[in-house]
């Protein structure tokens, strides 16, 4: 999170520690076979909570039940030892695994369509505004949800293989989630700090600066990014949910598939008899941006394959307030790696400062 000293013409920029919030060791776990999200703190509370949810959904002997719990345990006690895997597979990936595309690991503006980058140099021109901008993507009506294209076909397609290739090899590969059982993990693949990252600084905050201010837009300071894949053969489709970021960037890179589109409701605080339902075609190449807290799921393809790029965009501005996943005050639990976007800057390195978000 960049500061700004109190003195005159004088910056610094302090390294914030990275957290979870502990709601993550336990809440919003995703089991497949029932297609619900549950959270764990106890037995009685998750039969007081989830017995019904689970009968009505076909978990009806005990023998059932006992299974799902044991699964939900699995699960916390995998994300409990997440973050330190995580950092080994991304040591034994970076020594042993030879990219088939180096070139895609580096960022370069080739990569990138020209409808994007007149947006992009649109937002950081002195004319700059949420009516002009409406102009360079296309907006889905009432739903705050924008398309455009992202990357040129060939970046797509050259991705794509390379991600391929790394799954063909025998190193070991952490998953995106609960939800996604294939995919890539892009900060493991060695994608996230030449790629993602400048991708996030240099283009997609200036757009989201202007269409999302009021979830942190212009200070989207860290994310988690992975790739999906869809399949006949592996997942078709993804449920109903919402994401855990403040703005989410979805591109379709391709192969050939039918079908498959994205459908958005409404914001997560609206009930559900209450939303309404609408369907957004995903076209290779093109991005889908919207709010995480929208409700959102994909269609299952009918044929063929598809990858797609997840970035899951956060704002440790709007998260250190108030945890987009259990609606509380954080409650920090220190870790590897990027973590879930919290940040806590210790008080020496504070000095008098004051959060750029804060004067935006």
């Amino acid at each position: 999170m960049m500061q700004v000293s109190t003195e005159p013409r004088t910056m610094t920029a302090a390294a914030p520690r990275r957290y979870n919030c502990a709601c993550f060791y336990a809440d919003n776990i995703y089991l497949q076979e029932y297609r619900l999200h549950v959270r764990y703190t106890d037995v009685p509370q998750f039969y007081r909570d989830y017995e019904r949810a689970l009968q009505d959904r076909g978990c009806r002997t005990p023998e059932k039940f006992a299974h799902v719990l044991e699964k939900v345990k699995k699960e916390m006690q995998r994300r409990l030892k997440l973050a330190e895997e995580s950092m080994q597979r991304k040591a034994d990936i970076a020594l042993c695994y030879k990219p088939l595309h180096p070139e895609v690991y580096v960022l370069q503006e080739t990569f990138l369509s020209e409808e994007f980058l007149e947006a992009v140099h649109f937002c950081m021109s002195p004319n700059a505004s949420l009516e002009g901008l409406l102009n360079h993507v296309n907006s889905i009506p009432g739903k705050r949800i924008y398309r455009f294209p992202v990357f040129i076909p060939q970046f797509c397609s050259d991705l794509v293989e390379e991600l391929e290739n790394f799954e063909r090899s025998h190193l070991p590969k952490g998953r995106p989630n609960t939800m996604n059982n294939y995919g890539v993990l892009l900060n493991e693949l060695g994608l996230d700090d030449s790629l993602i990252t400048p991708l996030r600084e240099k283009y997609l905050r200036p757009l989201a600066s202007l269409l999302y201010p009021d979830w942190g837009g212009s200070c989207l300071d860290s994310h988690k990014a992975f790739a999906v894949q869809y399949s006949l053969h592996k997942d078709l489709d993804l449920s109903c949910h919402y994401d855990n970021s403040e703005v989410t960037l979805n591109v379709s890179l391709g192969k050939e598939f039918t079908d498959g589109n994205l459908y958005f409701s409404d914001m997560r605080e609206v009930p559900a008899n209450e939303r309404t339902y609408t369907e957004v075609e995903h076209l290779i190449g093109q991005g889908i941006l919207h709010r995480g807290q929208h409700v959102h799921g994909a269609l299952p393809i009918t044929s063929g394959e598809r990858w797609n790029l997840i970035i899951w965009m956060r704002s440790s501005s709007i998260r250190n307030k108030l945890c987009p996943m259990c609606d509380n005050k954080p409650q920090l639990i220190e870790t590897i790696g990027e973590g879930d976007g919290f940040t806590v800057v210790k008080r020496e390195d504070r000095g008098d400062t004051v959060d750029v978000c804060t004067l935006i």
